[in-house]
């Protein structure tokens, strides 16, 4: 027996479709809604993390910031008290220095050189006096800077030719010489010397 469907089957099946692709439409946008809302939670909760964590640095930032202000602060007071020690160290030490100028000046001073003047500038002491000869002159600059440990860089200024009346009838030449010296400080002589440098050969005296 033939049975023939007279029912608009085509028009059926369209709907069918239709139905299938607003299912599967509406699933689609539900999943993508899910999942879009999902991301957007994680996301939000990564920038509630990260804003945690930089909200954390930044307040331990702001801490090392005062702790280094605190720490310069100290390292220049720090700076201030050594400085002041230093400076009585060096007051303390220099009360001695004139002392041990003319203790080193007595014991390295040759015969026949006369000191006439003495004037110290800080510790730079410039001597005045004659000598019987040039070579008298040369030795007291050797002993200057080769024997004493408290006195340092002898320099020669000037040297003149002179003349000394030891009585009415006897005049003798003289070299009248102007030399300079440093002093040194107890804290720099218990520093190793520099290795002392030749003393200049004493120039041609002037007439």
């Amino acid at each position: 027996m033939i049975l023939i469907n007279l029912l608009p089957h085509r028009e059926a099946a369209r709907k069918r479709r239709r139905e299938q692709f607003f299912s599967v439409l509406a699933a689609s946008v539900l999943m993508g809604a899910l999942v879009a809302g999902a991301i957007y939670l994680w996301l939000g909760a990564q920038i509630s993390d990260q804003r945690q964590t930089n909200d954390y640095l930044q307040s331990e930032i702001t801490k090392l910031e005062s702790e280094i202000k605190e720490i310069s602060t100290l390292q220049a007071e720090i700076a201030g008290l050594k400085a002041r020690q230093q400076a009585v160290e060096n007051l303390q030490g220099d009360r001695n220095l004139p002392v041990h100028l003319l203790n080193e000046l007595v014991s390295q001073l040759p015969d026949g050189v006369y000191l006439s003047s003495m004037k110290q500038d800080d510790r730079v002491v410039t001597l005045q006096g004659t000598a019987q000869s040039n070579e008298r002159v040369s030795e007291l600059l050797r002993n200057l800077g080769t024997v004493s440990p408290w006195l340092t860089k002898p320099e020669l200024v000037e040297i003149t030719a002179g003349s000394v009346a030891l009585t009415p009838r006897d005049q003798r030449r003289v070299a009248n010489f102007t030399m300079r010296i440093g002093l040194r400080r107890p804290t720099d002589a218990d520093k190793p010397a520099p290795a002392p440098a030749t003393p200049a050969a004493v120039p041609a005296t002037k007439g």
